[in-house]
């Protein structure tokens, strides 16, 4: 089975999508996907490494220069045969904030998005659902991560951010922007267990109570969790702080 392509981040859509010869009538089109102009933009006008532009966009160095080879192909082939140029398309998704440089200020400014601090030189980034100091029981509701930056099995940094109300869905892929290694939590369903473990992360559900204290049994090696907790209660009108979320 082919392996699925991995979406490729991109800081915002541009603000000219078509670009014609002028003086003669409508020709043959050239398509440069969202993906392939992100790639041109970050490397010939940022001045970026294929390294430095692999890293904002979420996807390997190799990728890259696959990418940039055919966009430049794309735009040559459009100056030398005055063909009309439209970027549209593309496998992408729209970034959420949470990289570094500057598109990272750039997206904060525009979305309004938290400052997350990168995960530079540590082992580990553990992330716990939070809510005022306490666990918070039910993941796809989490509306604030409190994140722990590890070296040598020590907790060396902390943070709280906002999801910004984003859903289940969004939530993974926020983690997986955000470096995150370790997921403490209460109760989840079967669809984000499966796509936590799709990013790498390491999931500690079933937990409960003070989100420092669990971070420091986990380091410790004292944590008790449920392997499979999930809940499934999620059509209900009371939150799964008022019922068992997990077997």
């Amino acid at each position: 089975m082919a392996r699925p392509m991995k979406c490729r981040r991109i800081c915002e859509k541009p603000a000219y999508d078509c670009f014609a010869p002028e003086g003669i009538a409508p020709n043959e089109k050239v398509i440069l996907t969202l993906d392939e102009y992100e790639v041109i933009r970050l490397i010939d006008y940022e001045k970026q490494t294929h390294a430095e532009c692999a890293n904002q966009m979420g996807i390997s160095r190799s990728t890259v220069t696959d990418i940039y080879e055919n966009a430049r192909f794309k735009i040559a082939d459009s100056i030398v045969h005055g063909k009309t140029l439209q970027i549209a398309g593309g496998h992408y998704r729209l970034c959420n904030g949470a990289i570094a440089g500057t598109c990272f200020q750039k997206c904060q400014k525009i979305h309004r998005l938290p400052v997350i601090e990168r995960k530079e030189e540590v082992d580990m980034r553990i992330a716990v659902t939070y809510e005022e100091g306490m666990i918070f029981p039910h993941f796809g509701r989490t509306q604030t991560f409190k994140f722990y930056d590890v070296e040598d099995g020590k907790m060396v940094k902390s943070q709280v951010v906002s999801t910004n109300g984003q859903g289940h869905g969004a939530l993974v892929g926020f983690l997986a922007d955000a470096q995150v290694d370790v997921l403490i939590c209460g109760g989840l369903g079967m669809g984000a267990q499966n796509a936590l473990k799709a990013t790498g992360i390491t999931l500690l559900g079933g937990v409960t109570g003070s989100a420092d204290e669990a971070v420091e049994a986990y380091l410790k090696g004292d944590l008790s969790y449920v392997p499979d907790a999930h809940c499934d209660h999620h059509s209900h009108e009371h939150g799964c702080g008022e019922h068992t979320c997990h077997d």
